[in-house]
């Protein structure tokens, strides 16, 4: 028998029979196994059983297998799951139906013993290096909302963010990575700032020449921190490039155009706004209508998209809501939700974000 260090397989089929045989082969190589008879079960199990690998029979009551793996993979929570489908359908139309489905592999009825148990064991160490690799992530979430912590004025502000940018991916028909990217990079976009000090972060005046370059440098300390994370390869750019302009007049790397990153327009844009709409120790918001203003402007001057910010000032309305800011006492007081522009020197307004 193998070790198989508690990693658990979901079974899915509905023949008791062929459950139980296959429950005793998966045990037999160490794993822990539990069985649901239908596709309506599926969802409750994942939730309670949390496994490594789901065998799911293709011919369920109710959904098929294709319709419950396919949703499967469309829950941010489960999809990255590996799913084993199983079928005595052979004909090409089913496998294919199965890798649209977005199935990790394809088992065809009766199939031999030990190919799927290797092909389980296989699947289970892919899905703990995919464990390592979001706990590793997780680390810098929780890293960046710890930055945002650390200064009461930017509460929520990552959360809105991530709103922002996913409704704004969305509307101009971005793909599901891109708006996965957006997700992360609004929450993850202000990490860098972890490494800047507190006296010059949360200073209530103007920042000196020197404490602004000092905190421009925060685009790049994220980026670093992200380094080496394959899973977070799309969103390194949004980190590094958020503050850039499109007329090159941005930084760190003074990019023009399309040298930037689409993602890190649409997350420039809605920091923009969200850093103009929340209040400040150094200014009040400066509320929905003039932040849009500044927006407008912004891309009249060549410093923003104007496809973008015409279509977020079409969306801002609908995904703006009050919320609760701190007064000088730590209570609460604020406006809508939350924007700045994105120009930002020691001698005009301060940093956005």
């Amino acid at each position: 028998m193998r070790d198989s260090s508690g990693r658990r397989v979901l079974i899915v089929d509905d023949s008791p029979a062929f459950t139980e045989a296959l429950k005793r082969l998966v045990m037999a190589e160490g794993f822990t196994a539990e069985v649901v008879h239908d596709s309506e079960a599926v969802v409750g199990a994942v939730a309670q059983f949390t496994p490594d690998v789901i065998l799911l029979d293709v011919e369920l009551p109710g959904a098929s297998g294709f319709e419950v793996c396919r949703r499967l993979k469309r829950n941010e929570a489960t999809r990255l799951i590996p799913v084993v489908l199983l079928t005595g359908l052979v004909g090409r139309e089913h496998r294919l139906a199965g890798i649209e489905a977005g199935a990790d592999d394809f088992l065809t009825k009766p199939f031999d013993s030990s190919e799927l148990t290797a092909r389980v064991r296989s699947l289970s160490r892919l899905k703990r290096y995919t464990d390592e690799l979001e706990s590793a992530e997780s680390v810098i979430v929780s890293l960046a909302l710890t930055v945002e912590a650390r200064d009461a004025y930017t509460e929520g502000h990552c959360e809105r963010l991530s709103t922002y940018a996913v409704a704004l991916g969305r509307a101009i028909g971005l793909p599901a990575d891109d708006l996965w990217a957006l997700r992360k990079g609004g929450l993850l976009h202000d990490v860098g700032k972890v490494g800047i000090p507190d006296a010059i972060l949360l200073k209530q005046g103007k920042l000196t020449a020197e404490e602004y370059e000092i905190v421009k440098a925060h685009t790049v300390i994220g980026e670093r921190l992200c380094a080496g994370m394959r899973s977070l390869a799309l969103v390194r750019p949004i980190i590094r490039q958020h503050h850039e302009r499109l007329d090159g007049r941005g930084y760190p790397d003074g990019l023009k155009g399309n040298a930037i990153s689409l993602l890190a327009q649409i997350i420039g844009v809605v920091d923009a706004f969200d850093a103009m709409t929340t209040d400040r120790p150094y200014r009040t918001s400066l509320g929905l209508e003039r932040a849009l203003e500044e927006l407008r402007g912004d891309a009249a001057k060549g410093a923003m998209d104007p496809m973008l910010v015409n279509q977020f000032i079409d969306l801002a309305p609908g995904l703006c809501r009050p919320a609760p800011a701190p007064s000088a006492a730590g209570g609460a007081t604020q406006a809508v939700a939350a924007p700045v522009a994105m120009s930002a020197g020691p001698s005009g307004l301060r940093l956005v974000g």
